[in-house]
């Protein structure tokens, strides 16, 4: 997506722009470091990024992103 140089505000801007419904992430302080009043799009935070770990459960993730409602 061209995206590698945007963090955080910009990154989730540029997701909304494009159409995301949902950003997945392990970055446990985005809340503390972002707000979400006025974001359209749901943000799942996983407790790690390390595939190995989240491929046993990846099911459960799955299911998790269905529950997950962006704001419209």
């Amino acid at each position: 997506m061209g995206w590698a140089t945007l963090e955080n505000g910009n990154l989730l801007t540029a997701a909304e722009a494009d159409g995301f419904d949902v950003l997945i992430t392990s970055d446990q302080n985005l809340p503390y470091q972002q707000s979400f009043t006025t974001r359209r799009m749901a943000v799942l935070i996983l407790s790690t990024n390390h595939w190995p770990t989240i491929e046993p459960v990846v099911t459960r993730v799955s299911s998790a992103i269905g529950f997950c409602k962006p704001v419209r």
